[in-house]
């Protein structure tokens, strides 16, 4: 019997033609190689920022100022580490252990969204990184429900529904904070202040700068562009901004009529890059506390292995 095999180029014209199809990726289907370290790339990202996350929202636990405030509050950091855990899944369905993508979190080879290197200095910092940060992740993340990889896909449908809670609690709780005293305006308007701009970079460089975007687009691992969803965020932004009488800390910002589309000012790209760089205010505290929280779990994870190994031997 003649065996016939497909060159290389023949099976990523095929893988190709079922992307551009969108028929979705599965872990056994044959993926070029490039495409599967991408997806290792963006999927362990995005797990570690949502486990980096629960630090500047869970230092406010203990401090909430009802007891209602603190039992969201535990929720909704909860609910991150499930984010976590459903996104490492994913990965390892790519062929990467949860070791692996820790041990190059830790050595910083593997990065986390730049945001969560911002101290949380005020409780109405929270109310921002609900109502700001988690519109921003849900603009990004609804496109994302769409990605080629089918266990990436299928993740984020349940993230996007736990993070659009989140938006809603973030935003109900600055309602209060910016109708209430002079000096709660003045702590929501201050926390907004300090937010915006790090938000904005959440979505990352320009796409021109990026060194990824191309080939994610091409493989539709990334359905939009860094600036379209920068630009979506801003333009559902503003009017709930409005709506809290809250003022955006951006003289560049307006309405552009022909456009249909609020224009704003230029990101300091010279801040993004350094905090992505691991200059950023808490960029070493995170690090420090993630790798101290890991070697304190780890008798945890040997109980683990030990009860598993004693199920299989009986």
């Amino acid at each position: 019997m003649t065996e016939y095999r497909l060159s290389d180029g023949e099976l990523e014209a095929a893988f190709q033609q079922r992307v551009d199809e969108e028929r979705k990726i599965e872990p056994k289907d044959w993926m070029p190689e490039a495409y599967r370290k991408n997806l290792i790339r963006q999927i362990s990202q995005h797990a570690h920022s949502e486990v980096i996350g629960m630090q500047p929202e869970g230092n406010w636990i203990t401090r909430a100022p009802t007891l209602k405030r603190k039992m969201i509050l535990l929720a909704k950091v909860q609910d991150e580490a499930g984010h976590g855990l459903y996104l490492y899944g994913a990965a390892e369905t790519l062929g990467v252990t949860r070791e692996e993508m820790i041990q190059a979190l830790h050595e910083g080879r593997a990065k986390y969204a730049s945001i969560f290197n911002y101290p949380t200095l005020t409780w109405a910092d929270v109310g921002v990184i609900g109502w700001l940060v988690d519109s921003a992740a849900i603009v990004n993340q609804i496109s994302l429900q769409r990605t080629s990889y089918g266990p990436y896909s299928r993740a984020m449908i349940r993230i996007c529904k736990e993070e659009s809670f989140h938006q809603r609690q973030g935003f109900e709780m600055l309602m209060p904070l910016a109708s209430g005293s002079p000096e709660q305006k003045a702590m929501a308007q201050d926390a907004m202040d300090r937010w915006w701009w790090p938000t904005l970079m959440m979505f990352g460089p320009h796409d021109s700068d990026s060194m990824h975007s191309a080939k994610s687009m091409q493989w539709k691992i990334k359905r939009r562009s860094n600036d379209e969803l920068r630009q979506d965020f801003v333009d559902q932004t503003v009017p709930q901004a409005e709506y809290l009488d809250l003022a955006i800390p951006d003289p560049d910002l307006k309405w552009n009529e022909e456009r249909g589309h609020y224009d704003f000012g230029e990101i300091d790209w010279d801040e993004f890059w350094a905090v992505v760089s691991g200059d950023g205010l808490c960029n070493r505290e995170r690090l420090d506390r993630h790798g101290e929280a890991h070697r304190e779990g780890e008798w945890v994870r040997e109980a683990m292995r030990a009860y598993e190994e004693k199920r299989q031997s009986t």
